[in-house]
């Protein structure tokens, strides 16, 4: 099996203020929807952007970070990385 895709989350105050709870909702119900649960590594972490809380929503996939980012936008993402899943 190969390595398992990495995403990490921030809710610091900022970034839960502008909508990151909704993308771990939609990111949750996308591994499950799909079984992905082996494959997918969500964490859930306070501050993690590192002086980026203007930019947030922030999300961090596979060490790459992602700014502004919208349920649309995730789910894109997502699409994109597991494209028959």
């Amino acid at each position: 099996m190969k390595n398992k895709l990495k995403i990490v989350v921030c809710i610091g105050s900022s970034c839960f203020a502008r909508g990151n709870a909704r993308n771990v909702e939609v990111i949750e119900h996308f591994i499950k929807e799909r079984h992905l649960a082996d494959s997918v590594e969500l964490s859930i972490s306070g501050g993690l952007c590192s002086g980026c809380c203007a930019d947030g929503p922030n999300i961090i996939v596979n060490d790459r970070m992602y700014h502004n980012m919208t349920p649309d936008g995730m789910l894109e993402i997502l699409n994109r990385l597991f494209p028959s899943a």
